[in-house]
Order: C-alpha cells, then sequence, then structure tokens
C-alpha cells in the first residue's frame, strides 16, 4: 500500500521536484479571487527556478484564465504552459476534429450560458430549446443549489431525440461562488445512464499532461498538485507521477477541515479510485 505523507507546507517537499503541474479549482481559488497563500507559494515556487504547469478542467478558455491570474497579482508568464479544458474543446470544435467531426453545429446550454467562450470566433449557434439543437453542452450549473433533477427534464428529451452531451472536463463536482456544486461531468454520467452519448475530455487524459510539459518530463522530476482524486490524482498515477491532494478542495466534506489533514480518510477515498496521491495538504501554501 502507498504511504500518503501528510504536509503542512509545500516548502518541505519542493526540493524534490524540478515540475510543478497545479490546478485550478480548489488548489488556487475556491470559486472566487486567488488564494493568498496559493499566490504565495507560486511566486515562491517560481524564484526557486521551478517549471510551472496550470492545468485545468475548466470550460474558460486560457484568455479568461490569463485574465484572472493577472488580476490576483500573478504574472502569467511564471507559467511554461497554461491549458484548460475548455481550450482544447475550442480547438476540436474549430477544426471539427475526433469524435466531434460530425457534431453538427446547433446547440442548447445546459445550466450557466453566460460564458460562450467555449464557441467564441466558430460557427455554432444556441438555441433556446432542446428540440431545435443538434447537440447539449454544459459549462457550470446555473445556480449552486442544483442538482441532478434539476436538468433531468432536458436529458430526458434529449435522450428521445439522440443527442450527444459534450462538455469541457469531466469533474463530477467544483466550487461556484465559495461553495462545492455539482459539476459537469456528473450530469453527463446520469446521461450516459439514461442511454445518452457522452463527449467530454480534460484530466485524467494522460495526453493532456504530456502535451503540457511538452516531452520535459522524461529525466524530470514532476509532481502534480490538485484537489481531485478521480482527475488530479488519476492523472499522476497513470503517468508514474508523484502528487499532492489537497483535501479542503471539493472532497473537504469526505476529508474534514482540519489543518493537519486525516491520512485515514485520505486513504479511504483514494481506494475508491484506485488512485493513492503521495502527499495530501489541506490548502496550497508556502
Amino acid at each position: 500500500m502507498k504511504m500518503i505523507k501528510p504536509v503542512v507546507n509545500l516548502s518541505k517537499t519542493a526540493d524534490s521536484y524540478d515540475i510543478f503541474v497545479l490546478g485550478l479549482n480548489g488548489v488556487l481559488h475556491e470559486g472566487g479571487a486567488l488564494l493568498p497563500a496559493a499566490a504565495e507559494a507560486l511566486r515562491n515556487l517560481s524564484e526557486q527556478g521551478k517549471k510551472l504547469i496550470l492545468l485545468s478542467n475548466t470550460a474558460q478558455r486560457v484568455a479568461a484564465v490569463v485574465d484572472w491570474l493577472s488580476a490576483g497579482g500573478i504574472r502569467p508568464d511564471i507559467f511554461g504552459c497554461v491549458m484548460t479544458a475548455g481550450e482544447i474543446l475550442h480547438y476540436k470544435l474549430k477544426h471539427s476534429s475526433g469524435m466531434f467531426s460530425a457534431l453538427g453545429s446547433i446547440y442548447y446550454h445546459l445550466g450557466d450560458s453566460s460564458d460562450k467562450g467555449v464557441f467564441s470566433g466558430l460557427d455554432y449557434t444556441s438555441v433556446p430549446s432542446v428540440s431545435a439543437a443538434h447537440f447539449l453542452y454544459m459549462s457550470s450549473v446555473a445556480d449552486v443549489n442544483d442538482t441532478i433533477e434539476t436538468y433531468r427534464p432536458y436529458l430526458e428529451q434529449a435522450a428521445a431525440l439522440g443527442l450527444p452531451f459534450v462538455c469541457a472536463g469531466n469533474d463530477t463536482s467544483c466550487f461556484k461562488d465559495g461553495k462545492i456544486c455539482l459539476a459537469p461531468g456528473a450530469v453527463a454520467e446520469q446521461y450516459a445512464v439514461m442511454g445518452g452519448r457522452i463527449m467530454t475530455l480534460g484530466k485524467p487524459d494522460s495526453a493532456l499532461f504530456k502535451y503540457c510539459l511538452d516531452g520535459n518530463a522524461e529525466k524530470a522530476a514532476v509532481l502534480v498538485i490538485g484537489d481531485s482524486v478521480p482527475t488530479d490524482i488519476k492523472g499522476a498515477t497513470l503517468l508514474g507521477w508523484d502528487s499532492m491532494l489537497v483535501s479542503k478542495g471539493v472532497h473537504v466534506n469526505f476529508l474534514g477541515e482540519g489543518y493537519i489533514p486525516d491520512v485515514a480518510k485520505t486513504r479511504e477515498l483514494s481506494n475508491s479510485f484506485d488512485a493513492s496521491p503521495s502527499y495530501v495538504i489541506s490548502n496550497l501554501r508556502w
């Protein structure tokens, strides 16, 4: 059984790694502004000459994330790569590549429809009814209190019409307005149970991690830092990399809010996904 080491500060382990792959949601923010302690950790890693990668399952485009970092006082150029599931989806839609080649161009935006960045500059049209669409798209829930039942009528209608369900990222929960809520991945999972076809991308896909590192991980020591066992920690496990779980992220209701993380509960959670972190830390801090 892999040993999980609880740590209080990232500085205790930083010297052992050359490259740090960080998540966004639950690591650098909790549905709001950049967390001050996380910002300090980024600055210290950069000053030590560490290579930083930001890889997120958010539906936001890279430009939006870069603007957010800048607003929080972080120079985006400290990152060797910033990549999001939304940016990758935009690229695949633009080039009609792979499974997206026969998707169609008319979509119904399920949930919060304010962020249309994925479709920016592309020949796709949003319609107000499921019956007029070629596919469903979801970037986030409309309200933090939404449940699967909120979206069931739309899913049932779409399933009857045989429409695909598209979302950037496959997370089942995330932070929104400082609260943990349903994420598009959970709605997609329900759609699959109903017999619908889902089209998702993002972590833990090994190809995304390798793309961001651009072959630089062959002889380097890599640490993946994230708050989700099935995406961040699983992705690291598949590649044989070390990882650090932020316990006060999306799993906080199970792992608790203690300053010293609960290793026993972390191991129990990890066993559920066959992916175990090397370290667990309550919040990203230097």
